[in-house]
């Protein structure tokens, strides 16, 4: 039997797919980027024809490069852009409009009356969200008030929904499998995360017929075998999880109180919390981390829009740097007497203020600003952020050690002077991995350990390997007057 996996990593703005061999090494791998559709302002979309095919042959890609044939590989991992959402019908597998994608702001007219309603509370309790636009179950509502015939079309049986992953498992089993992982369905704010079950209350509320949403299994459980046709031999699915659920797990951090970061388009941190069902008073979000043989195991989570984003926007939008990767080089030659602050609020404001309406903004601008101050600013807004995020998490689980060391993942943590300036406004441990490609790595691990052909979790965890630490060296009267300046700027920027 072969100990080739397969992990397919359905992204924001690119798919990739990674064979990884039975040393959980990647030997072969492929990546296309797809089209992001801006429909209106606010409004982010993708087409999920133009996913499925970047899917297909990222997976052909990397299986050549791997030279292995389908017959070779033990089992499919899964992981993918949370919340982002699908409706297709059940007959011909055909999407009834695009993805509408994470990012996406405009349910949050139907978000604020719901909160109005005085709903948030409930929902909360439940499912451990916000009434936000960023989760799965107003998208859902959304398209069935919006696409002609889409309601009727749903209550009657005809359609289906679900995240990337359901649309992808749908699609590769050739409509045999309607499925997702609790920690997929803990992201679309009608699924109860303490019963583990889809709620009904919220069901109704959002007015979505139950029949619409998917099975929900364990993150490593059996999601059926893939059409011989597509790939050359059938290929089981073992393994699924969220992008961020997986990097968690690729990061090796199933002990509570280890913590992990990923800087891709957005920043995600995770704080595993055990069996602990910790309810935030600061704003987070209480979700599942991974269910593992039918048990779960709970997260803290604070959720950051825009991370490497603002690199992004340095790039495209303002065109200060040629390469995403020059920022950390532009930004260390900043002067170092201006204190320049980018609010990176381009579409609205993340944990722990979750100010939708937000915008982003720039402070502290004098005649001699450029382009390295600019660059310093947008890569500091995702330190300071994080920091937020980690003084939130300690004032909510006593679990959270005033030294927590923070493992991190993503595209950004290749700057050098990024993950330094991280260390030094945390004042914490920051842990660079050998292997970067966490999130894949993740879903690999939870398709192999299922298949029998990869370690178990101890294991697993022995093989993470440190390729650097980042220790603070900033001196503690610099980082204080950091901070304070920061906290000023997003009190600045906030809507109310």
């Amino acid at each position: 039997m072969t100990n080739h996996i397969l992990a397919i990593d359905q992204g924001t703005t690119s798919s990739r797919a990674i064979v990884f061999d039975g040393a959980m090494r990647p030997v072969g791998s492929a990546q296309k980027e797809f089209t992001q559709l801006y429909p209106a302002s606010g409004w982010v979309e993708h087409d999920p024809e133009e996913i499925w095919a970047s899917v297909v042959a990222t997976c052909k890609g990397a299986m050549k490069k791997a030279k292995i044939a389908a017959a070779e590989i033990a089992a499919i991992g899964i992981t993918n852009q949370r919340e982002t959402i699908v409706i297709w019908d059940k007959a011909t597998g055909k999407p009834i409009h695009n993805a509408i994608v994470w990012q996406d702001r405009r349910t949050a007219p139907l978000c604020a009356k719901l909160k109005k309603q005085g709903l948030e509370p409930k929902f909360t309790r439940k499912t451990g969200l916000l009434l936000d636009p960023y989760f799965s179950g107003t998208k859902i509502a959304w398209l069935l008030d919006n696409v002609k015939g889409a309601r009727k079309r749903a209550e009657k049986g005809e359609l289906l929904a679900g995240t990337i992953d359901s649309f992808l498992i749908w699609r590769m089993t050739g409509g045999k499998v309607h499925a997702t992982d609790a920690t997929n369905a803990s992201r679309t704010l009608v699924y109860n995360i303490e019963k583990n079950a889809w709620d009904a209350d919220l069901l109704k509320i959002l007015r979505i017929p139950a029949a619409l949403m998917p099975e929900v299994k364990d993150c490593a459980d059996d999601y059926g075998i893939t059409e011989k046709s597509l790939f050359g031999a059938g290929i089981k699915i073992l393994g699924v999880a969220g992008d961020q659920h997986a990097a968690t797990i690729g990061q090796a951090c199933f002990e509570p109180g280890m913590m992990k970061s990923t800087y891709g388009t957005g920043c995600f941190a995770v704080l595993n919390t055990g069996s602990d069902l910790v309810r935030s008073k600061n704003r987070l979000l209480t979700t599942i981390a991974y269910r593992l043989n039918g048990k779960t195991t709970y997260a803290l989570e604070g959720s950051i829009f825009i991370a490497g984003a603002a690199v992004q926007w340095l790039r495209d939008g303002i065109k200060v740097i040629g390469k995403a990767e020059h920022s950390g080089e532009l930004a260390a030659q900043a002067d170092e007497t201006q204190e320049v602050y980018l609010v990176p609020a381009f579409v609205g404001l993340g944990a722990p203020h979750w100010d939708a309406e937000s915008r982003g903004a720039m402070f502290g601008l004098t005649r001699n600003s450029g382009p390295a101050e600019f660059a310093r600013a947008a890569l500091e807004a995702v330190a300071f952020q994080t920091r937020d995020l980690l003084d939130a998490m300690k004032k909510d689980w006593k679990g959270t050690s005033t030294k927590t060391v923070l493992r991190v993942d993503g595209g950004m943590v290749a700057s050098n002077w990024t993950m330094q300036r991280l260390a030094d406004i945390l004042d914490a441990p920051v842990d660079r991995p050998t292997i970067l490609e966490t999130t894949a790595l993740g879903a690999a691990w939870l398709a192999g350990s299922k298949a029998g052909v990869w370690p178990n979790a101890r294991e697993f965890s022995k093989a993470w390997a440190l390729e650097r630490r980042f220790e603070s060296e900033m001196e503690t009267a610099v980082r204080t007057r950091k901070l304070k300046g920061w906290k000023d700027a997003v009190r600045r920027t906030l809507s109310a």
